[in-house]
């Protein structure tokens, strides 16, 4: 890895070289370079940062996930794009932080620095959040923000989510006119590397224009979309796990064009636990899926996780929050957030305060506090 100095660092610590490639690149690059690219799905900062401390290729910024995290709602176009589209702003703006503080390490407390590359972030776009015009001004939200790819369906305003009953399609012309917008959108503010990936809902949808449903009209509509010459991903939501849909869908769509690249949703709709062959993600990879994603894994890691802690606080009141911390210090356990200072990189505010002279803000004020007593 290469490294390199940022002013944003004491003199000697460094970032990775990587820190100042253009993310839509990056992204570009890996999905070049891998198999596939796989991205749990996020719904906050936090959870962003704990992706790249894991060493995950990119971020996927789910939408239902936000729905639930930022509104406590469902996925039914109940936020607005200025609303998504900053909480991505702060989510790749706590990536660029978190890597300089990570780099800093606490020299106190003789924890060494970390190298961590940021993730390339995917963001939801949802329906484009109105016509094409919403598209343009969504497009240059997100761009702005840094963000490296973003996908958009092909549903009617107000959409829903890909597993809720009650989708209608918008006219494939029309779809087509969006796919173009976010294109030359994003190339007119110099991001020609942004990464443009469709969604067809065409499988499950129950009102469309043509006469055609079920996979016949998500083929259709995959092909149309691809004929635009726009999307570098294209993305077919499924009704259910079964793998036949999802490799015959793959399948005639490479018979036209025979190196597409595809989008899949491990969907946290499935219970895969249940299927007898559930498709894994190298077949899907020899498919032609360059991107796989789930788009609700952190927000039910939190849900499980919170449960079980808010349990064992109800039914063993103190003893329930030491038995979080027995398992967070664990000897060999890897929890990042375990101190909070660390993760939120107070060494890295103390030391740079110091730097830049500013008192309070500096490493000066010694609590002389025991060390195994905090963390």
């Amino acid at each position: 890895m290469d490294l390199v100095s940022t002013p944003l660092l004491p003199e000697g610590y460094k970032v990775p070289a990587s820190r100042h490639e253009p993310p839509s690149r990056r992204l570009r690059r890996l999905l070049a370079e891998k198999p596939y690219v796989f991205a749990p799905g996020v719904y906050d900062p936090m959870g962003a940062q704990l992706l790249m401390y894991h060493g995950f290729d990119a971020v996927y910024f789910s939408g239902y996930s936000f729905a639930i995290g930022y509104l406590g709602t469902t996925d039914m176009d109940l936020y607005s794009s200025v609303e998504i589209a900053d909480g991505a702003r702060r989510t790749v703006s706590a990536l660029r932080k978190f890597q300089l503080t990570m780099a800093m390490g606490d020299p106190e407390k003789k924890v060494r620095p970390q190298h961590l590359e940021i993730p390339p972030v995917v963001v939801d776009m949802d329906a484009g959040y109105g016509n094409m015009f919403n598209v343009q001004r969504t497009v240059e939200l997100y761009v702005n923000a840094g963000v490296a790819a973003a996908h958009i369906e092909d549903q009617v305003m107000p959409k829903r989510c890909g597993h809720i009953a009650g989708k209608a399609l918008i006219p494939a012309d029309e779809f087509v006119g969006k796919l173009r917008m976010m294109r030359n959108a994003a190339d007119d503010l110099g991001h020609e590397d942004f990464v443009v990936i469709a969604r067809t809902d065409g499988v499950s949808a129950t009102e469309a224009p043509e006469s055609k449903r079920g996979l016949e009209l998500a083929i259709d509509r995959g092909l149309r979309y691809l004929d635009s010459g726009v999307p570098d991903l294209l993305w077919c939501e499924f009704p259910t796990a079964e793998r036949g849909p999802t490799e015959t869908f793959c399948t005639e769509i490479r018979k036209r064009f025979p190196k597409a690249r595809f989008a899949f949703n491990y969907s946290s709709s499935f219970k895969w636990h249940n299927e007898k062959d559930p498709i894994t993600w190298d077949e899907l990879g020899l498919l032609g899926v360059g991107f796989i994603f789930i788009t609700l894994a952190m927000q039910h890691a939190a849900g499980y996780g919170m449960s079980v802690l808010l349990r064992d606080l109800k039914e063993r009141q103190e003893e329930g929050y030491m038995e979080l911390q027995r398992q967070e210090w664990a000897e060999g356990a890897d929890i990042p957030t375990r101190s909070h200072h660390l993760f939120t990189g107070v060494p890295y505010h103390h030391h740079l305060g110091q730097e830049y002279g500013a008192a309070r803000l500096s490493g000066g004020i010694d609590e002389h506090l025991e060390v195994s007593k905090v963390v």
